[in-house]
Formats: structure tokens, C-alpha cells, sequence
């Protein structure tokens, strides 16, 4: 495992505090996926949380980007806490969250490049030069720069999903949350994506949380954690 750079993580971007969820199954008996989960996360860091099918991971990963509320406990981002009324989520996803999911859902009447500015046009009618210019470099920096042009279905798997990457960072996040992110890609394309995560971490300081059942795929991270029965460690 590596160490984490401190030099570059002096303060808590996130912080869980006795974090619970459950869902209600057929019979209205409440299934409890997380028990108490506490969680601290430095600024830059880069944080694996492994697990296997079924542990709470997709959980954990929906409450960190407030894309689902806690039943019980408190989560502080960014010094602020979203389990609090008045809360406006979705601008909190919009501008400080940067997703990446395993299945990569570009969208295919768009091109590779239009893909990447869509988080913009959840507020504006239209990317401005500043958010073009840094989606090049975005593109340039995970080296699918040539690809710009291309639509979805002429993508192979390991450019389409740095096209997720890329878009996932255009807003330059304040953290980055991959679930599962090399699951739908072969070992060597995987590989290159563990890579490249780390790499984006170094260069950009985004603050990475990834949740994997991989091993290998996790060992690319500062700090390994392990989800199991509902229970973070």
C-alpha cells in the first residue's frame, strides 16, 4: 500500500459520523446495510473501500455523494452537513462531485467530447471556452484527445471509459467517487484505468474515493478500507 502524501492532505474534505441505512424487504423486516459507519477522508487523498457483492459499497458510495440520505448518523463534507434541511444536493453534485460508475453511460447521440461537457448544461445553455479548453486538456491528460470527434459506439471500453473519467472531472470536484470503475473492462484495460486514477490524483490533487471487490484494483490507493456486514474498518 502506498503512504499517503501528508504534505498534500491537511484537512478533512469528508467526515462520517455513526452513519446507518437499512432498507425494508417483502415482509416490511428492516435490512440493515450499514451499521454505524465512521469515516474520514484527508483533502487529496485517495481512498479504497473493498467489499464484496452485496456488503454496501454502492450504499456507502450513494450517501458520500448525496445522492441518498443516512436513516441515521451525520455526514459533514466540505465543512458543511448535508443531513441538514435546507440543503441543496443537487447543487452540491453538480459543482463539488465528480462521478464515475462501472458502466461507463455515455450518452450515444452525443459526441465523446459534447459527453464530457454535459455536467455544464445542467446550468447553462452552453460550455463556454474556459470549460472547452480544460475538457481538452482533460482529454489530453488521459490521452483520448484523438477521439473528440467520435460518438459512444466507436469507443473501445478503455476509452470510453476515460471519457467518463473526463467528464466526472470537468467541474474540477472537489471529490471524485468511482463505483466499481474497471468492472465492465478486461484485465490490461483495468489496469491502465487503476493507473490512471492514481495518476490523476497526483497530478490534479482530486480527492478520490473508489469502492471495488478487487484486490489489485485497490492497491493503487493510499489507504485500503474494508466494508463487511454493514461495518467499515
Amino acid at each position: 500500500m502506498k503512504k499517503t502524501h501528508m504534505n498534500e492532505i491537511d484537512s478533512q474534505i469528508l467526515r462520517l459520523s455513526g452513519i446507518s441505512k437499512y432498507y425494508r424487504d417483502g415482509e416490511n423486516n428492516q435490512n440493515r446495510v450499514l451499521r454505524g459507519v465512521d469515516m474520514q477522508v484527508g483533502k487529496g487523498e485517495f481512498v479504497a473501500v473493498r467489499g464484496a457483492s452485496g456488503s454496501g459499497k454502492t450504499t456507502l458510495l450513494s450517501i458520500l455523494g448525496t445522492l441518498l440520505l443516512p436513516d441515521s448518523g451525520n455526514y459533514l463534507f466540505d465543512g458543511k452537513e448535508m443531513n441538514m434541511p435546507g440543503v441543496d444536493h443537487s447543487v452540491v453534485r453538480n459543482r463539488h462531485i465528480g462521478f464515475m460508475f462501472q458502466s461507463h453511460r455515455l450518452l450515444p447521440q452525443f459526441t465523446a467530447l459534447e459527453n464530457i461537457l454535459l455536467p455544464v448544461l445542467a446550468y447553462r445553455q452552453k460550455a463556454g471556452d474556459e470549460e472547452t479548453d480544460y475538457a481538452h486538456r482533460l482529454m489530453e491528460l488521459t490521452d483520448v484527445k484523438g477521439v473528440a470527434g467520435q460518438y459512444p459506439d466507436t469507443l473501445s471500453g478503455g476509452e470510453a471509459a476515460r471519457i467518463a473519467l473526463c467528464r466526472a472531472l470537468l467541474m474540477k470536484p472537489l471529490l471524485l467517487l468511482a463505483d466499481e470503475p474497471t468492472g465492465q473492462l478486461d484485465a490490461g484495460n483495468a489496469q491502465k484505468t487503476a493507473l490512471l486514477l492514481s495518476e490523476i490524483n497526483q497530478t490534479l490533487l482530486t480527492t478520490i474515493v473508489m469502492v471495488t471487490h478487487s484486490d489489485e484494483m485497490a492497491t493503487v490507493a493510499h489507504r485500503i478500507l474494508t466494508l463487511k456486514d454493514g461495518i467499515l474498518t
